[in-house]
């Protein structure tokens, strides 16, 4: 899986970067059907996290959450991109 991280319009310190990854660990049972997951933090009046997963059969899905903290920002995308991977993988084991 490779995971790019992109912060726009600010820079993304150590320790939330180290907070992401904790958070992204939550995904690693999707690990191996994952080919991309590229995330965009801007920041303008509010933190935007948005998410877009390529999985390895071709679909992507993309996530977007704000909130004018950068912690409860993740969270949500995190809980969202996680419930969606989840499907997407439920979708996958019913069409074997």
């Amino acid at each position: 899986m490779n995971t790019e991280i992109k912060a726009v319009h600010f820079s993304l310190h150590e320790d939330a970067k180290e907070y992401l990854n904790k958070k992204l660990e939550r995904l690693h049972n999707a690990e191996n059907m994952i080919v991309d997951l590229l995330i965009v933090i801007k920041k303008e009046k509010d933190f935007d996290a948005e998410a877009t997963v390529n999985f390895r059969w071709g679909v992507s899905i993309h996530v977007k959450e704000t909130d004018f903290d950068l912690s409860k920002a993740i969270d949500k995308m995190i809980d969202k991109l996680e419930a969606k991977i989840t499907k997407e993988k439920e979708k996958v084991k019913e069409k074997r």
